[in-house]
């Protein structure tokens, strides 16, 4: 077994995509990353929970890393000086190392997704995230991100863009076009959407346009 994850770092063949936030870069292994859901680990401190997140930021200019079913999203710190020709490499190393390893790349328990239908959920609330999960959720995975539910108080639905998705300013307005309408569209209860932000993360203006642009056309 041991030699079969040598193999497996030796043969690997890792993709990237651009995304579009330049300070974010999508990395595709080949193999399932969490399989199912998502993972975000805005900083080194949110990383105790996750070996390969923690190997990823020792490297030099790391500020973000994010986990998809079947990918990894690197966020680097908005520098000139930190350049992704340099960066790839040594991402690059560390995912190989890190997978012919076979350690778990969670370990501690993983609380259930945002979306997840729960037990007191009213019909409005079960609406809103049957649409998230189905209709914006994938768009914003497409590009190396994911949209958090928060909650739904007063009409009010509180969302979070993560991976790709941070680090961009000035997107306020683009979610509410995109994101707001398609709810409103058809869930007539929602009455606005409320970007919800911690210390890092501006919500990438560029993403949710493309969002906007996938999403935008609600039927008539």
């Amino acid at each position: 077994m041991q030699c079969w994850h040598h193999t497996l770092a030796r043969t690997m063949f890792i993709q990237t995509q651009d995304t579009p936030n330049p300070n974010s870069l999508k990395f595709l292994p080949g193999v399932e990353v969490l399989g199912t859901g998502t993972k975000d680990f805005p900083s080194a401190m949110n990383a105790h929970g996750s070996p390969l997140a923690r190997q990823l930021f020792r490297i030099e200019g790391v500020q973000g890393v994010f986990f998809g079913p079947d990918f990894i999203t690197v966020t680097k710190m908005d520098d000139d000086n930190i350049d992704w020709r340099v960066l790839k490499p040594e991402i690059y190393a560390t995912v190989m190392d890190f997978f012919a390893t076979g350690v778990p790349i969670l370990t501690d328990e993983t609380a259930p997704t945002d979306t997840e239908i729960q037990e007191d959920d009213d019909e409005t609330v079960m609406m809103i995230k049957e649409l998230l999960d189905t209709r914006i959720r994938p768009t914003v995975q497409e590009d190396g991100g994911d949209i958090v539910y928060m909650g739904f108080e007063e009409g009010v639905v509180k969302l979070k863009l993560q991976g790709a998705c941070t680090s961009c300013p000035s997107s306020i307005v683009t979610l509410k076009h995109g994101v707001q309408n398609m709810l409103q569209f058809y869930v007539p209860e929602v009455l606005s959407v409320e970007a919800v932000e911690d210390e890092r993360d501006d919500i990438s203006n560029e993403q949710l346009k493309k969002l906007e642009e996938k999403i935008g056309d609600v039927p008539t």
